[in-house]
Parts: C-alpha cells; sequence; structure tokens
C-alpha cells in the first residue's frame, strides 16, 4: 500500500519494477562477489579475495545509489531476495570467467533497462542510468584484463601465484583511479 507521498510519483510502475529489478541484480553482483571471495581466501588467494571483497562493496554501492533514486522519486525501493549463490570454484580461473560473463549481463540488464525509459519518455531516469552505462563500460574492461592476465601469465607451476599478485597490483590501481576520479 503507498503513502500519500509514495502514491505521488513520475516513476512509472513499469519503470519502478524494472528498477527494482536491476537493485536485485547489483545485490546479486555483491553477494557473488563476496561468495567469490571467501572461496578464494580459503584457498590462500589472498589478493585475488581482496579484489573481490571491494569488488562487493562497489556492487554494494550500485545497489544502494539504484535504490535511494527509487525512493527519492516516491517509489519504494526493495531489497533483493539472494538464493542458490555458488560457493564452490574448480579453479581460480573459473572464477574470473564468471565475472567477465556476469559484468556481461548486467551490461545488458542495464541497457535494455535504459532503453526501455527512454521510450516510456522517463528522461530523468534515462539520465540516472547513464552513470551505470559508463559504469559497466568499466567494469567489463577490468573483467576482461583480468581474463588477459590468465592468459599472458598461464597457470602452470608459479602462473597462479603470480596471477594472483598481478590481480593485488590492479587492485591497487583501480582504487588510485577511484580516488583520483573522486578528487576531480
Amino acid at each position: 500500500m503507498k503513502s500519500e507521498i509514495t502514491s505521488k510519483t513520475s516513476l512509472t510502475a513499469e519503470v519502478e519494477g524494472k528498477l527494482n529489478k536491476q537493485v536485485r541484480m547489483e545485490g546479486l553482483s555483491s553477494f557473488y562477489y563476496l561468495a567469490m571471495a571467501s572461496w578464494c581466501e580459503t584457498k590462500g588467494y589472498i589478493h585475488s579475495a581482496e579484489f573481490l571483497y571491494d569488488h562487493a562493496d562497489e556492487e554494494k554501492m550500485h545497489m544502494l545509489k539504484l535504490m535511494r533514486y527509487i525512493n527519492e522519486a516516491g517509489g519504494h525501493a526493495l531489497a533483493p531476495e539472494i538464493a542458490n549463490l555458488k560457493y564452490e570454484y574448480g579453479t581460480l580461473r573459473e572464477v574470473f570467467d564468471h565475472i567477465l560473463e556476469h559484468e556481461i549481463a548486467v551490461s545488458r540488464a542495464i541497457n535494455n533497462l535504459a532503453d526501455f525509459c527512454f521510450k516510456e519518455k522517463d528522461f530523468a531516469t534515462f539520465q540516472f542510468l547513464a552513470w551505470y552505462i559508463n559504469e559497466q563500460r568499466e567494469e567489463e574492461k577490468v573483467a576482461r584484463r583480468l581474463i588477459e592476465i590468465f592468459d599472458i601469465i598461464g597457470e602452470e607451476n608459479h602462473g597462479i601465484w603470480m596471477v594472483d599478485k598481478e590481480i593485488g597490483k590492479l587492485l591497487v590501481q583501480l582504487r588510485a583511479q577511484r580516488a583520483a576520479e573522486a578528487g576531480a
């Protein structure tokens, strides 16, 4: 039941529903990365674990940003239910292959949502989603770089140890980049 204040919204029920679906996807992303981080940590991949814990926090922020937008527009953001997470992986490479596949799926979902909002003439929400579109391009770029690290170094002998170290270096670069962008 909507209150007096939330019954006055510029969001259509369809847009609100699709935004809440994206809230769920962002929440799912955060928990995917938490589960992956925990697996990495138990296997001794400390740099990969740190990268994934950091990424889980970033995805949570994406979810909260969407929730606040929905609520501020007079809608009702719904906290997502998360089920059926994967907790075991065969290899570290499998973790990062899954990340790339997932980020591509998130990009498609954001693009479809933006397209829907444009067609509905909800230009405020369309404009809001521009940030997510750009963010997803960066997410895919990083996910591809992670796979390249595996391809360049390889996983034989000490390769997996070096891959984990390189992922740690990438995290340091990403944190510096975020700090620079926040200060700009």
